[in-house]
């Protein structure tokens, strides 16, 4: 039904809500470094100031503004500007741009633009339709957006490429550079140091100073410059220069993990390359400079590394391609319709996998709370999946789905925290390398299930009431991940 609008006005000051936490927009830029202790924030529609509160806490100067709960709020340039769920309350198109517009002209460094999409929320039942939202019960304006929409209408207002963070958040960034070492580092794996030999005497003596170089070869996949290495006095004193210190380090190490570093480095950069093309390609003098160092020394020219990354990414779209990852991925739990992997180890499998879930990324942003990974065979689509407590639950309850159709480029979500008979996990080390710290305890499970038959019809055990009675007919129940017998 349409509301009665001839004298209505929104009652935005009860859209505010009471946190007792930090709002998500917030607390994803703090994870990613966008906000640290160093920067000046703006929460701009600040409503009760819940934000403000916590950024203080850990150190950040934040300021905030709100037309009804902080109105005499200082609106001053900043580093970083939070529009935080402003937009979807405001009912006139033409005041939801200016808003964002004035946002951009306070913004130093990076804007965080958030809203309510149709992914995650949607109009309350019974809700009337007003303009392009609705009217609550409150007596309120809401505008649910699709992911698509907002990007583009971001982009069309600001004239600037948004980047999304997740699902209704995107980021705009001022500075090209700080825009591409955000996006680079999401796609950058973390790497173990090569493991030393004590052996060598000039190793020991300058132990400190060579495992310094062996740090920065290890993050970035070469040796330093002398502007990026504060010791290179003593390097200099010592050895001269940075390859006759490298030759003492593989000599004590030997050639090949250095050698597999670079390997692993290189498709980091490529991963990152290739995804630039969902939101313009920079230039290669607009790169942070350790960036186009390492470009130059591991691909010798920028237009050579975007030539192998194009190569890459147009290999996803083939299904052969694509079969062939997923089919020799050296983990997860390959299935008929597609592969299961921990979101944690996303960064161990091989780069069409990664890149695939990064083209997906690059849409959606990234699903808060989601565990499992899956890599669909019969259609170019990825899923996270969000299964309760899956570290200290051995057999972890299904509560959240989200599709992302690259094909397509649609998202699909199913909540089941409602369900009361939910989809279960079993053989959960399947979803994760064997050399992962907690693989050993859940293969120790598996083990014990099989032995006392609990797997003899996988059909009978998919929920958590069918379990349940499969345990309860074998006599046996779980504590923590044990099997042990049931007292009559």
């Amino acid at each position: 039904m349409s509301a009665d609008t001839s004298r209505w006005e929104s009652a935005r000051h009860k859209t505010a809500l009471h946190r007792k936490s930090m709002s998500k927009p917030v607390r994803l830029a703090v994870q990613d470094g966008l906000i640290t202790p160093e920067v000046r924030v703006l929460d701009f529609g600040c409503g009760h100031g819940e934000d403000i509160r916590q950024l203080g806490e850990i150190g950040v100067h934040v300021e905030g503004w709100d037309p009804v709960h902080r109105p005499h709020g200082q609106r001053t340039p900043s580093h970083v500007v939070n529009l935080g769920y402003v937009l979807n309350v405001i009912e006139s198109p033409e005041e939801r741009a200016d808003v964002i517009r004035e946002c951009w002209q306070l913004t130093e460094r990076v804007l965080i633009v958030s809203a309510r999409c149709t992914l995650e929320d949607g109009p309350e039942e019974g809700a009337g339709t007003f303009g392009d939202g609705y009217v609550t019960r409150l007596g309120s304006f809401q505008k649910f957006y699709e992911q698509s929409e907002l990007r583009q209408w971001i982009q069309e207002v600001l004239g600037q490429d948004p980047l999304p963070m997740a699902p209704g958040i995107f980021l705009v960034f001022r500075d090209e550079s700080v825009r591409e070492t955000w996006r680079a580092q999401r796609f950058r794996r973390k790497l173990a140091l090569p493991r030393v030999s004590t052996r060598l005497r000039l190793f020991q003596e300058h132990k400190v100073l060579l495992e310094s170089v062996m740090a920065f070869f290890t993050e970035r996949g070469r040796l330093p410059q002398e502007d990026e290495f504060p010791l290179i006095d003593d390097l200099r004193a010592h050895f001269g220069s940075f390859p006759k210190a490298f030759q003492v380090i593989r000599s004590v190490t030997g050639h090949e993990p250095w050698a597999d570093i670079q390997t692993d480095r290189r498709l980091d950069l490529l991963v990152w390359l290739a995804l630039t093309r969902f939101h313009m390609r920079p230039q290669f003098t607009t790169l942070p400079i350790f960036l186009q160092r390492d470009i130059k020394a591991l691909f010798s020219a920028y237009t050579r590394a975007c030539e192998e990354a194009d190569n890459l990414l147009m290999s996803i779209g083939k299904i052969e391609v694509r079969e062939e990852a997923i089919s020799k991925s050296p983990f997860g739990k390959l299935m008929p319709k597609g592969l299961y992997v921990h979101i944690d180890h996303l960064d161990e499998l091989p780069p069409v996998l990664r890149l695939y879930e990064g083209c997906a990324r690059a849409f959606v942003g990234g699903v808060s709370g989601a565990n499992l990974i899956k890599f669909h065979r019969d259609g170019a689509q990825v899923s996270y999946l969000t299964y309760e407590d899956f570290d200290r639950n051995p057999h972890p309850e299904l509560l959240d789905s989200v599709v992302v159709s690259l094909d397509g480029r649609k998202i699909r979500r199913r909540n089941y925290k409602d369900h009361t008979n939910r989809f279960i996990l079993h053989r959960k080390e399947t979803f994760i390398p064997t050399s992962a710290s907690r693989w050993e305890t859940y293969h120790r499970l598996t083990a014990q299930e099989e032995k006392w038959g609990l797997y003899a019809d996988p059909s009978a055990i998919g929920t958590q009431a069918g379990w349940q009675r499969v345990l309860n007919e074998t006599g046996c129940h779980l504590v923590g991940h044990r099997l042990v017998r049931s007292t009559r």
